[in-house]
């Protein structure tokens, strides 16, 4: 019965429709401002956009079987470039542009913002890792 809840669950969470995206805005380097028909307005980091890329080669290290990204606190982003009429390609300063972020993603990236962060930063320091880039000697 359980399973069947959970089943549902999903089923239900992935049924819903994300409202219309009605502005996007770059603030370069530091972030992207999202607007949606409902009255949702997000303010999402480079860190936060860098670590949730949605590209499969966005610099992952493997620890004990987690896919963790680390060492972004500061990363910038230096451009936006238009996918169609569905969503944007980030680059950002540490070279990294191959995700695809859709609309719909930065309104998941948006309204999850506090969960998915504090995940992170729980993941980050389960393996010993940090935020802040590795200092050069």
């Amino acid at each position: 019965m359980a399973g069947i809840r959970r089943a549902i669950r999903c089923i239900q969470t992935v049924a819903v429709e994300c409202p219309r995206l009605t502005r996007f805005t770059l603030q370069a380097p530091k972030s992207v401002e999202v607007e949606y028909d409902n009255g949702s307005v997000y303010s999402l980091s480079a860190e936060y956009l860098r670590i949730y890329s949605p590209a499969v080669d966005s610099k992952i290290r493997s620890v004990g079987g987690e896919k963790v990204i680390s060492g972004r606190r500061h990363v910038g982003i230096m451009s936006a470039e238009p996918i169609g009429n569905y969503g944007v390609r980030l680059l950002f300063d540490d070279l990294h542009k191959t995700g695809i972020f859709t609309w719909d993603y930065f309104y998941h990236l948006g309204s999850n913002r506090f969960t998915l962060m504090r995940n992170y930063i729980r993941t980050l320091k389960k393996h010993g890792l940090s935020r802040d880039p590795p200092r050069r000697k």
